[in-house]
């Protein structure tokens, strides 16, 4: 006899049903986080592909103010919004040609404080589904233990060891067993792909700020004479600071 979903539904106990809801909360809720941040890190992606090679056009060309706004008009991308935070604190020092090692030094602690909050900001949702990757299996084999012993509790009730004694409770046993692979299995892929993606902008956020730190280091260089920077360099490091002559 075949039975549908609604039948063995109906046949499984108040604990199982209990099991099978929480995890299809589980299921939902990573669901959820799985298309968010599959639009998120897309939309993210998409925009730094084009803001990247713009912005570091602006900055071979000198052009600061049109890559200050360049970095303001692309909110999605993760890269924009590290390098627009970090010009946007040395903004007023750079524009008045004043810019000197400490303010170097600030732009990039500003990188830093901007591609911490970003990373955050980035794998937010990811300990959802590293934790329901993790746990479905176990709330699963909650689901399992307890229609293994619905099953022999049945078979005692009965008196015999017939299979119509058990099928009901060994039927539970791996319905919440495949119900809780289900959950957990789309969860661990999501959060491997979305972890890989994740590494790969924080590369890309670290390459390209190092890329503006290069330019004004270059500026300061250019400008004010290489023999100043070595020095200003020297004093902010203790003498340490190995600057090519």
């Amino acid at each position: 006899m075949n039975l549908s979903l609604l039948d063995l539904w109906n046949q499984m106990g108040a604990f199982a049903k209990g099991i099978v809801v929480v995890m299809a909360i589980m299921s939902v809720w990573s669901l959820t986080i799985m298309i968010q941040k599959a639009f998120r890190l897309a939309a993210a992606g998409k925009e730094t592909r084009k803001f990247a090679p713009e912005f570091s056009q602006f900055l071979e060309e000198d052009n600061l103010t049109e890559a200050i706004k360049l970095a303001e008009g692309y909110k999605k991308s993760h890269v924009a919004r590290v390098l627009g935070s970090a010009l946007g604190e040395v903004r007023p020092l750079i524009q008045d040609g004043s810019v000197t090692v400490s303010d170097i030094n600030t732009a990039e602690r500003a990188v830093e404080r901007e591609m911490l909050m970003t990373m955050v900001d980035l794998r937010r949702g990811l300990g959802v589904l590293a934790t329901v990757g993790a746990t479905a299996p176990f709330v699963g084999l909650l689901g399992t233990t307890m229609g293994i012993v619905n099953a022999f509790t049945g078979m005692a009730a009965s008196g015999s060891g017939g299979l119509s004694a058990i099928s009901a409770g060994v039927a539970e046993a791996l319905i919440t067993t495949a119900f809780g692979l289900l959950v957990a299995i789309p969860a661990v892929w999501a959060y491997n792909y979305f972890q890989t993606k994740i590494d790969n902008m924080s590369a890309e956020m670290t390459y390209t700020s190092k890329e503006m730190i290069d330019y004004l280091i270059k500026g300061v260089s250019g400008e004010f004479g290489r023999s100043r920077f070595t020095r200003e360099f020297n004093a902010s490091t203790g003498g340490a600071g190995p600057i090519a002559q």
